[in-house]
């Protein structure tokens, strides 16, 4: 059974008509084994972070980390550094394994004004004692070439924090460059990423 809108086909027999919607495209996977940095850079290794797409997703699985501590990105604007000037904002929602301190709030930690450093994705730590505690989600970066608009990235993330408790991350924001971003790197704040993946779609 198709679906008809307007008298236009939008889907038949499981398939998407032509002129709706954009594909999803793979690119790079990258796996942790008690990695400092999971870095994905235009050019290298295979990697696609250019003009090609629009917009560019990054899918997190089931990060664990070495060390208790928060999980974070940067973006590099063409030079070697990944220190590109961002401003972000973020919030969270808890809800702990006893059922106690359930809260929906914004989190000034995981923010960014003007800033160059790292941004959390998280507004929690991770808990590292736990062997079966990890974090997974996304992060969308739109447009990463234009030297004309800042480029903007939204994240949402889920995973254990120190409590225990089951935490749901939301962070958004823009680099604030009128260079082109060439480059994203994940890291913990603290030790390296015991294991997990990341991998990098483009979105025509």
């Amino acid at each position: 059974m198709g679906l008809i809108s307007n008298a236009t086909t939008v889907f038949d027999a499981g398939a998407m008509s032509a002129g709706f919607g954009g594909s999803m495209t793979f690119i790079k996977k990258l796996t942790a084994s008690n990695a400092s940095t999971l870095t994905f850079v235009d050019g290298a290794s295979s990697v696609v972070l250019d003009g090609t797409y629009k917009e560019y997703l990054f899918t997190v699985n089931n990060i664990h980390p070495a060390a208790t501590s928060y999980f974070q990105v940067n973006f590099r604007d063409g030079g070697t550094n990944y220190d590109a000037t961002k401003t972000s904002t973020a919030f969270g929602a808890i809800h702990a394994e006893d059922n106690s301190t359930p809260s929906l709030a914004y989190v000034a930690g995981s923010d960014l004004a003007q800033g160059t450093g790292v941004n959390r994705l998280t507004t929690g730590e991770l808990n590292s004692g736990n062997a079966d505690d990890s974090l997974s989600g996304y992060l969308h970066l739109f447009n990463p070439s234009s030297t004309t608009f800042v480029k903007h990235f939204m994240s949402n993330v889920t995973y254990s924090n120190n409590s225990p408790a089951s935490e749901n991350s939301y962070i958004a924001g823009y680099c604030n460059v009128t260079a082109a971003i060439d480059g994203v790197q994940f890291s913990m704040s603290s030790g390296n990423i015991a294991s997990g993946d990341i991998c990098l779609y483009g979105i025509a």
